[in-house]
């Protein structure tokens, strides 16, 4: 008799639908479960930024009621855009969609990567190859994709932009942007980068998480003026950070980060990095960061966010529990539920 390995079936934290809700008038993220709570946990810092009145106080109490519902439809809804946009929608650029070739990756990142993979690769052979922008904070940078590749990408982003499909936006910190995996980008260009390619580099730079990087959410967000144009502090849901540069041309927008999110005076002295197109930067999820104002022109960045269900599963980084696991669509927010083994019957003939 035989059993079948358990499936892996990837579920969200129910935190989701309760924590880190952004109020960019405010510039505030809250945890919301009532208006009594609410009322409670934030009545001064909101007061102190600029909700007084009652009626400020229920214009977003609504907001964060309709925030909540759209969290709980958003699993089953961007299913159904993904399946509308595989049947329905016509790229400008066929090509970005086939399997990742070394040749759309910049040679630096190429070299950095197979020394990587070489036998008796360290920590300081891999530094020397890339550029550390703290060794403090373990931020890193490096080219990542070519130029024609880049070029490539935003046109194809900007078509769907300016197509009917329907589209979700990244988070509710950018207005603007494109999910990668319901455009159908992620099977041949997200999960190649990340398992070919990012899973080395990381396994040196961050050996707390080598082995373990086992899903991803990849988005693209878009700056320009008359959208949005900064991001407000926060930190990832994510172990590690990939933030590529795209274009086009631009001028401000530079990231700041702080220290990890847990740490008092977390945003002391923040340190400011700019953009370099085609270049990727490498973080903790958990460091504080965010996006000074954009000054001219427009910048796309390709954001990848490397998850780890071993780690995850023990300890969610929204919350700070232990998750309370619900089910969902994908790759959900990268924990993990074993299903019970079953059995196989193939085996019992």
């Amino acid at each position: 008799m035989g059993t079948a390995a358990p499936p892996r079936r990837f579920c969200r934290c129910a935190c989701f639908c309760s924590e880190n809700l952004y109020v960019a008038r405010y510039g505030l993220h809250v945890r919301f479960r009532s208006e009594q709570q609410l009322r409670q946990d934030y009545g001064p810092i909101l007061r102190s930024r600029g909700c007084v009145s009652p009626k400020d106080f229920q214009q977003l109490l609504g907001e964060l009621e309709k925030e909540v519902e759209r969290r709980q439809r958003l699993g089953q809804e961007s299913a159904a855009r993904k399946a509308l946009i595989a049947s329905s929608y016509h790229p400008a650029r066929p090509d970005v969609y086939n399997s990742l070739q070394d040749v759309a990756l910049a040679p630096e990142f190429l070299a950095a990567v197979e020394y990587s993979t070489s036998p008796g690769a360290d920590l300081q052979g891999l530094l020397q190859r890339l550029e550390t922008v703290s060794e403090e904070k373990r931020i890193y940078r490096l080219p990542v994709f070519t130029a024609p590749f880049c070029q490539a990408l935003l046109e194809e982003l900007e078509h769907f932009e300016q197509s009917d499909m329907p589209k979700g936006r990244p988070n509710t910190m950018n207005n603007y942007g494109v999910l990668l995996h319901e455009l159908g980008l992620d099977e041949p260009l997200v999960t190649p980068l990340r398992e070919r390619f990012l899973q080395p580099l990381m396994a040196l730079l961050y050996p707390e998480y080598r082995g373990w990087l086992d899903t991803h959410r990849a988005f693209v967000v878009k700056y320009a003026p008359g959208q949005d144009r900064e991001l407000g502090c926060h930190y990832d849901n994510a172990e590690l950070t990939l933030n590529v540069a795209l274009g086009k041309a631009f001028t401000g927008g530079a990231l700041y980060f702080g220290d990890l999110f847990q740490a008092p005076s977390a945003l002391a002295n923040p340190l400011e990095v700019e953009h370099v197109v085609g270049q990727g930067i490498l973080h903790r999820g958990g460091q504080l960061h965010g996006a000074r104002p954009l000054g001219t022109g427009e910048r796309w960045n390709l954001v990848v966010w490397l998850r780890a269900s071993a780690v995850r599963n023990r300890l969610c980084p929204m919350c700070c529990r232990k998750p309370d696991l619900v089910d969902d669509e994908g790759f959900g927010d990268g924990f993990t539920r074993e299903e019970p083994a079953t059995v196989d019957v193939c085996a019992l003939t």
